[in-house]
């Protein structure tokens, strides 16, 4: 059973009627700004990730270089 478009039709009116103009105006502009805090909110985790992962990175890579150099100079025979 699939809508067809009178049907869609009708079930804006009646969402119209029952909400009014206004308020579904008010429902959108709400969604909308619903949606660019989500948007904000997750380019602001990637740019804390990246900042972290960056600042992670630096120390790991260090302890790796004076791993290699550690085990170069010490001769285990």
């Amino acid at each position: 059973m699939s809508l067809g478009p009178w049907q869609l039709i009708i079930i804006a009116l009646v969402i119209l009627v029952l909400f009014g103009r206004g308020r579904i105006s008010e429902m959108m502009g709400d969604f909308g700004k619903g949606i660019n805090s989500f948007k904000k909110g997750m380019s602001e985790d990637e740019a804390a990730e990246e900042k972290a992962s960056g600042s992670l990175e630096a120390p790991a890579k260090d302890a790796a270089a004076t791993d290699s150099s550690k085990s170069k100079t010490s001769d285990p025979s």
